[in-house]
């Protein structure tokens, strides 16, 4: 019987374990560059099969968040490859999730103040984390209206995707990427209905909401190798004010799509994001998503997501359900949660405030079962 504990090859991927760190946006890289204290955060969780870093923006265009790192400059990627440094030093694989946050954004963090960008020109009912530059506190503040992206620019968002898978793997030193296709960010915005209005070729019928997505997965996977490629999809997530009409099909549809890329995972959030797995008025069938894929021929690591606790995730290994299990808020207090898992201990409870922006308080801090952080 396979366990959490056995090693799985997930395309050139190999892991020690079955345990994925979920990306946890901390808010903690001042100027989008990760430091020291990122390290040792990355490090103290390095037991996981696979570390998923905190969402990364491909771009200055790509921010939504302050503080939040990313891989378009120098400085991010000296400061990412200590990180990865960190890691392979104590053991641990680690990919860098690819992040566009579309319209989820504020125009103070935007280039020249600019809006942030969209399928369509549809603000989303939802709160983005700034500074303040008075007080240097920072808080959360609704987002800013978003402006519609024009055709001609859609195969620039595509390359810069590929780009930073590029800098991701070449220069910085991670071992793979995540494509951050869920949660209400730019490609969930164009997969589903609720923020996508328009009417050209990326628009209306599910094969066109689905180009993008399987336009940029195709440019990462042939930027650093379809097995260093996974990708975070989630079907009915309300995450940042996202909704689709029909997601079944839609899901389907592109589990089929993305079969023949060989991709070495998909990361599948079952359920809201953080909250419950089944969403009222949002029925899902997550074992006909996953049929689909293979029964087109996908054979990435299936991950899934969302309020597994240890039996739980053990059972859905064991039966076959999934591959791994990806914990999110269990690691950010549990920096050794594979060996918690594995012996049974109790965990660390999490301090909600302290999640986003700060210091080591709250990050790097918790004691692991020898003591130490």
């Amino acid at each position: 019987m396979t366990t959490l504990f056995d090693p799985l090859q997930a395309g050139a991927l190999h892991l020690a374990n079955r345990i994925a760190m979920a990306p946890l946006t901390r808010n903690r890289a001042p100027h989008a560059t990760p430091g020291e204290l990122n390290a040792t955060y990355y490090r103290q969780r390095a037991s996981a099969g696979l570390l998923i870093s905190e969402g990364t923006a491909i771009s200055h265009q790509a921010q939504g968040y302050a503080d939040v790192p990313g891989l378009y400059g120098s400085e991010q990627l000296d400061g990412w490859k200590r990180v990865t440094d960190a890691v392979h030093e104590a053991g641990g694989t680690i990919v860098c999730q690819l992040w566009h946050v579309g319209r989820v954004s504020h125009d103070s963090l935007q280039p020249d103040g600019g809006a942030p960008v969209a399928p369509s020109a549809v603000t989303a009912h939802s709160k983005t984390y700034l500074i303040d530059p008075d007080s240097g506190k920072g808080g959360f503040q609704p987002t800013s209206a978003p402006r519609a992206l024009q055709a001609e620019e859609l195969p620039g968002i595509v390359h810069t995707f590929a780009a930073a898978a590029r800098n991701a793997v070449q220069t910085a030193g991670f071992d793979g990427v995540e494509i951050h296709g869920a949660n209400g960010y730019l490609l969930d915005q164009f997969l589903k209905t609720g923020a996508n209005q328009r009417q050209d070729d990326y628009g209306g019928s599910i094969e066109n909401r689905a180009r993008l997505t399987l336009e940029v997965t195709r440019a990462v996977a042939d930027a650093v190798g379809a097995g260093r490629t996974g990708l975070r999809l989630s079907p009915v997530t309300p995450a940042n004010d996202i909704v689709d009409a029909d997601p079944q099909p839609l899901y389907e549809y592109l589990a089929r799509q993305l079969a023949p890329l060989n991709l070495a995972f998909i990361h599948v959030i079952e359920g809201s994001t953080g909250g419950p797995r089944d969403v009222e008025g949002r029925p899902f069938d997550y074992d006909a998503f996953k049929a689909a894929y293979r029964s087109a021929g996908g054979q990435g690591a299936w991950i899934v997501n969302n309020g597994y606790d240890g039996d739980r995730a053990a059972q859905a290994v064991a039966s076959g359900r999934a591959d791994a299990v990806a914990f999110g808020r269990d690691f950010i207090s549990n920096p050794d949660l594979v060996e918690r898992l594995r012996t049974g201990a109790p965990l660390n409870a999490s301090d909600r405030a302290t999640y986003y922006g700060g210091g080591a308080h709250g990050y790097t801090d918790y004691p692991a079962l020898n003591g130490q952080g």
